[in-house]
């Protein structure tokens, strides 16, 4: 008998029914919802299968992982996986997987809402027309625009930058991006143009991230960073919180030295006492970190992480392998 330690929030009753859809053979499921190390050690020491935890509220660490005696994979149900410690696995020889991109469709989706509402200002218009305004001539002075004839900077063309190049076609929007490494294929099919990070930082209207939380990606956008920006560009992170100096990103809403920002990720989920909470009256949008998951893409990330947990248990190749 196979057994399975889920971490993620799910029913075991639910998790059994998931693998049962992929795999024949019998399985024991433990269902842990709250992080007690000692006892995860114990839990995990047979375990050849481990699911991890898409809140993000257990971290599997490098203890946890020197127990796990017969682990085939770890499968985090998620396109992020810093509740890993993956340099731990890579030393150990555990496999780590997530599920890809299977919802960078989902995140390119709201990121062009993103765009599309704070260049009209939509939630400003909506609040106004409720209180029993009609803003017409004032929301002009404030400034309303089209997306069209902008100057779109992506930085990350990984699967949600590429989803995202695909659906600016048609807007007539000039696309600039910015990666670790020159996405060819893309610059010949949809016309993106390569730049350097701060190039593209001074020339975009639009900036929006799309890169994995890494040593070298954390606080990569700084005061430093949206001071080279323009004043009326406006910055949007589907990434990760800590990708951006929310402190600076505060200062520069503020300050004025951008024209606004769209949040769906923040450093501490939910965001409770941040400063960024107190710019109600700012062109800022904020969501619950739910750009990536619709209906439609948590049934995907569902279906990758089980398939995948079915690969490894008839000794498949894994895919989305982020241990390396």
């Amino acid at each position: 008998m196979v057994k399975i330690v889920s971490f993620s929030p799910l029913p075991e009753g639910v998790v059994r029914a998931l693998i049962s859809s992929v795999y024949d053979g019998e399985v024991e499921v433990v269902v842990i919802n709250e992080f007690d190390e000692d006892a995860i050690v114990e839990a995990v020491k047979d375990a050849e299968i481990v699911i991890g935890d898409y809140t993000f509220k257990i971290p599997i660490t490098e203890r946890m992982m020197r127990a796990m005696q017969k682990i085939k994979l770890i499968q985090q149900p998620s396109t992020g996986y810093n509740n890993i410690d993956v340099d731990a696995a890579r030393k150990l020889g555990i496999t780590v997987a997530n599920v890809g991109g299977v919802n960078a469709l989902s995140v390119a989706e709201h990121t062009v809402m993103f765009a599309l509402a704070l260049l009209k200002r939509l939630v400003y218009a909506h609040n106004s027309v409720l209180s029993g305004k009609w803003e017409q001539d004032e929301m002009a002075n404030l400034g309303v625009y089209e997306l069209f004839g902008k100057t779109w900077g992506i930085i990350g063309m990984g699967a949600q930058g590429r989803e995202l190049v695909k659906r600016l076609q048609g807007w007539g929007v000039r696309v600039i991006y910015y990666d670790i490494k020159r996405a060819e294929d893309v610059e010949k099919q949809y016309g993106a143009e390569y730049r350097d990070f701060e190039d593209l930082l001074k020339e975009a209207d639009i900036v929006s991230l799309h890169v994995p939380l890494t040593e070298k990606t954390k606080g990569m956008i700084g005061e430093r960073e949206l001071k080279m920006m323009k004043n009326s560009a406006i910055l949007i992170n589907v990434a990760r919180g800590e990708v951006v100096d929310e402190k600076a990103l505060v200062k520069a809403i503020r300050e004025k030295w951008i024209s606004g920002a769209a949040l769906d990720v923040f450093a501490n989920e939910p965001p409770e006492g941040s400063e960024l909470l107190e710019l109600k009256d700012y062109n800022v949008l904020f969501t619950p970190h739910i750009a990536g998951a619709t209906n439609e893409a948590r049934l995907r990330i569902i279906r990758e992480a089980m398939e995948n947990i079915a690969r490894a248990l008839r000794g498949e190749e894994i895919r989305h392998v982020v241990s390396g």
